[in-house]
């Protein structure tokens, strides 16, 4: 059996890296490129992976409440920062909710379906996260695959189907959603492209995941994950004004 030599850290610098490509396409890049696609759908593999992470860190974590306080002040701090990069003319405009304020639904969510008992209950809050998550950046994908991961509990059997099964639900939301905006082929084309993200998260997490943190640099690493994501924002949007 190979050795796993990945730890959580480079896994997640990994994903830092993607969403940076995604977004450098989203603002700067003509849609429908060949470059622009490749770097869109590279970012399609954070959203796997910082939700993966989300829900091992809620079983990890010394208080759930600093957790969930954590997110959500980073989620206030990146809506600006996310607005800012986002904003198709002018300066700011409001683009919707950021992926910090989801991956706080998806918090929720997992909070929901471990401390909830009543199943209708819990259903119902469940459900109204997810719809509230239609207002955000990574509407659905995010909290379908955090339902996945809880239900898959420490089986890596279940693990393995919830990445199967999470990539193939977003591969047809995105094959549904260019029905009548492209030719079958290219239809197809385009939902294959976007699961290559979750695809390959799935590949790095359950074959190459040693479940460790790495060695050296823990703070920095902590909170480097929380600032980068409102720091590369703002440069972004900055960038986008001034060019």
């Amino acid at each position: 059996m190979t050795e796993r030599k990945m730890n959580r850290d480079t896994i997640k610098y990994i994903a830092m890296a993607t969403m940076l490509l995604n977004h450098i396409a989203m603002v700067f890049m003509k849609p429908g490129t060949l470059l622009a696609e490749i770097f869109l759908d590279a970012g399609y593999f954070t959203a796997p992976v910082m939700c993966y992470f989300l829900v091992e860190g809620y079983g990890y974590t010394r208080s759930v409440k600093k957790y969930g306080e954590r997110l959500l002040l980073f989620a206030l701090i990146s809506q600006i920062p996310f607005c800012l990069a986002f904003t198709s003319e002018g300066i700011l405009d409001f683009v919707g909710m950021n992926m910090l304020f989801t991956l706080f639904l998806c918090f929720l969510i997992i909070k929901a379906m471990k401390e909830i008992t009543d199943p209708v209950i819990r259903t119902l809050c469940i459900a109204g996260l997810v719809f509230v998550s239609m207002f955000s950046d990574w509407a659905i994908l995010a909290p379908v695959f955090t339902i996945l991961f809880v239900r898959a509990g420490n089986s890596e059997d279940a693990k393995k189907k919830a990445f199967i099964t999470g990539t193939l639900i977003f591969g047809g939301f995105n094959f549904l959603g260019g029905m009548g905006r492209f030719s079958l082929m290219t239809d197809v084309v385009y939902m294959l492209g976007s699961m290559v993200g979750p695809a390959l998260a799935g590949i790095c997490i359950l074959f190459l995941y040693n479940g460790k943190r790495a060695e050296k640099n823990r703070k920095f690493s902590k909170w480097f994950f929380y600032w980068f994501y409102p720091v590369h924002l703002t440069i972004l949007g900055l960038i986008r004004i001034f060019e």
